[in-house]
């Protein structure tokens, strides 16, 4: 039996890729997005396989019910790609406190809702697959990028406790890390900016200019980031989580041997904090 997913952010970028990638394997896809039309030309190429959803997974409302329509519709949801998002560019006291929560609102807690109103009736089935977009600064973070990396923190540690706790029913959740991808990202329609102070411009300047000007000439391609996904859900024993591009894995690597490395020197002190026996 074909799967059928539900693709947030499908009308561009990863969410695009996943979407052409599922319905190639002879998938459905319900393809959701806050504006629809770029996907007229898969859905008129693919009237079987596509439908078109006008989304904004900030409405948890809406999220709700667009779980029990697609649900109603087809029967089931067998995976969910949580990959709507944007980019955000500003030193942590550049970003404004309503900059970071409606960021939250779009990493964090609009994919928590939708992963709630789906998990039901993939539980009563016992299968499913969860797959959350976060990126390679859901592991690390580093100078301007400090609320963008805070909400895939957030989703990257939800998920690896969802992981756990879904496991025995069936269903499983894959965490999906890319670098740099050619997927419009860093655009200047896509990527937004907090308002720069000039005592930021030596660590936080650097970051602005380099992502918009490498716009378009990204390392990544993000055919084959869907096509390394499907790989990955299909796998007997798939990964918890699964980083994307040569970036993202020399990053990560590094990341996690200099986390080794500061752990064992500050090791003694951390066990000397115990209660005497």
């Amino acid at each position: 039996m074909n799967r059928v997913w539900l693709v947030t952010g499908a009308s561009s970028g990863f969410g695009r890729a996943i979407t052409e990638a599922a319905v190639a394997a002879g998938d459905i896809v319900v393809a959701a997005a806050r504006r629809t039309a770029p996907l007229d030309d898969l859905v008129a190429a693919h009237p079987d396989q596509v439908e078109a959803l006008r989304l904004d997974v900030t409405d948890i409302a809406a999220v709700h019910a667009a779980a029990d329509a697609v649900t109603a519709r087809h029967g089931r949801i067998d995976v969910l790609v949580n990959n709507a998002g944007r980019g955000m560019v500003g030193a942590v006291e550049e970003t404004t406190d309503t900059e970071l929560r409606d960021l939250m609102d779009l990493h964090f807690f609009g994919p928590a809702a939708l992963t709630r109103a789906v998990l039901p009736q993939m539980r009563r089935r016992g299968s499913g697959a969860i797959v959350q977009l976060t990126s390679m600064g859901g592991r690390f973070a580093f100078a301007g990028v400090g609320a963008y990396c805070a909400t895939k923190f957030a989703l990257e540690g939800l998920s690896e406790a969802l992981a756990a706790e879904v496991a025995p029913h069936g269903i499983r959740v894959l965490i999906v890390e890319p670098g740099a991808f050619r997927t419009g990202f860093a655009g200047p329609a896509a990527l937004r900016q907090a308002t720069a102070l000039e005592a930021y411009q030596d660590t936080v300047g650097p970051v602005r200019t380099g992502l918009s000007g490498g716009s378009g000439q990204e390392p990544g391609d993000p055919a084959k980031a869907a096509a390394a996904i499907l790989i990955a859900l299909d796998a007997d024993e798939p990964p918890l989580r699964l980083p994307l591009g040569n970036d993202a894995a020399d990053a990560i690597g590094a990341h996690l041997d200099a986390a080794g490395t500061e752990l064992r020197a500050w090791e003694r002190l951390a066990r000397s904090t115990d209660v005497d026996a």
